[in-house]
């Protein structure tokens, strides 16, 4: 679920129960830890890692507490980042054989992690029930799979959405978004959200919010992908779905309507819960479809509406793990995360203490339970997922090993258009000829 660049807020060495432990740099056989080791009362300390907001540090902190007092054995230690420094802190933890015991994972660059043999296969612990994943969906089960081997264990479910002000929008005179809206209503909604009131329409910039997972779903409305199923190259051959993708953003922003990069760099220094669109101060904003319920504290009255799409007849909306839970492969208490993850998933206690704000839970069990104790927000998140769920397509495989370098250039490209460096065309031709050259490489 970024999901992704839409936290912050960077938390590091924060002692979150029982003390810091360090990881271990032991080799694979050493680690191993046979069931009757991991019961108990021998003492074990969890290093546990995840990006967030304020918000779910806050009861992340909580949570672990909880399952301390019912497993007085099991401390944590833990340090929360933002999303922008997460994946290259774990690739340097990686690299000096010290990763987490457990750490939060997207569906962005868990192909890297198992590609590099870091990740633990927990096949065996849902095999036997350690963890139960039978009230989740199948589909989503699978999604943590790479290569046969189940390498990271789906936690919640989100949809991509627009989010939108409905204040702003009210100010403005423009209606809600319709579920058949395109981007060209869009742009020009936010044009003239500009121009009635002097603030932003689309209040975020694009390489700043993800441009490779919009780009990606701008694609799908025409049957392409980012990438190619093999992840050997790009999903696509023409620029031409570059060129107009881009120049979308460049019409909102030589308009006004958008902010530029150096101003979104200033908006973005605030926080997620004062974002433009949060503070009223624009109309619409890509997101998932947790971040109304993640920013409800600051503004409760944010609504969701479905991607613009462009094609009456292709589904391009997709239901997506909006994040994972993965052991690492070196672990000596993975019996220990294995049953962590579980409650994490299971507890209904656990779960009114999340209030969904990493996503809807998958299981099917914890919903229908926790209907009755969701908030606003989380009410609305649960029914945008089922309606999304009714017009979406299967999503894309996870994103390839290079993708982190991928994502890089794509946004380096996409700068070059919004700065006016480079015209989209030529943007386009050398994101491609870059992009092409990274997956062959790392394939």
């Amino acid at each position: 679920m970024k999901a992704k660049r839409l936290c912050s807020l960077v938390l590091a060495g924060v002692i979150l129960a029982g003390g810091m432990a360090g990881c271990s740099g032991s080799s694979t056989s050493e680690n191993s830890q046979s069931a009757s080791e991991a019961v108990g009362n021998t003492p074990v300390t969890l290093n546990i890692a995840w990006w967030g907001s304020q918000t779910r540090n806050t009861y992340t902190k909580k949570l672990l507490d909880m399952y301390h007092q019912k497993n007085p054995n099991v401390s944590f230690s833990g340090t929360p980042s933002g999303y922008d420094s997460y994946e290259q802190k774990l690739s340097t933890e990686a690299a000096g054989d010290e990763l987490p015991d457990i750490m939060q994972m997207d569906y962005s660059f868990i192909s890297e992690f198992a590609k590099n043999g870091s990740l633990a296969d927990l096949s065996s612990y849902v095999s036997n029930n350690t963890i139960d994943l039978s009230n989740a969906d199948q589909n989503l089960v699978d999604s943590g799979k790479i290569n046969g081997k189940l390498c990271a264990v789906v936690i919640a479910e989100n949809a991509p959405c627009m989010v939108y002000n409905p204040e702003v929008l009210k100010k403005a005179g423009i209606a809600a978004p319709t579920d058949d809206w395109t981007w060209d209503d869009l742009v020009n909604n936010s044009i003239a959200i500009h121009q009635k009131t002097g603030g932003y329409g689309y209040g975020t910039d694009l390489p700043s919010n993800a441009a490779d997972m919009m780009f990606n779903y701008y694609l799908r409305q025409y049957s392409k992908a980012l990438y190619a199923t093999d992840g050997k190259q790009l999903g696509y051959s023409d620029d031409q779905y570059f060129i107009d993708f881009v120049s979308l953003f460049k019409k909102m922003q030589d308009a006004k309507a958008e902010p530029t990069v150096d101003e979104y760099t200033q908006i973005d220094a605030r926080g997620n819960e004062q974002t433009c669109v949060v503070r009223g101060e624009a109309g619409y904003m890509f997101d998932w479809s947790n971040y109304p319920s993640l920013v409800e504290s600051a503004n409760p009255n944010l609504k969701l509406a479905v991607m613009p799409n462009n094609s009456k007849t292709v589904k391009a909306m997709y239901l997506k793990p909006s994040m994972f839970f993965s052991v690492a492969n070196n672990s000596k208490n993975r019996d220990e995360c294995a049953k962590f993850i579980n409650w994490f998933i299971n507890d209904l206690d656990a779960n009114k203490v999340i209030k969904a704000e990493r996503g809807v839970p998958i299981s099917s069990k914890v919903r229908n339970e926790m209907l009755s104790s969701l908030t606003s927000q989380g009410k609305a998140m649960f029914e945008f997922v089922d309606k999304a769920g009714k017009i979406s397509s299967k999503v894309s495989p996870a994103d390839p090993s290079g993708s982190a370098e991928v994502r890089t250039d794509l946004n380096n490209e996409v700068d070059a258009v919004l700065y006016g460096k480079k015209t989209a065309k030529q943007a386009a031709a050398d994101f491609r000829k870059e992009a092409n050259e990274v997956l062959g490489r790392n394939s």
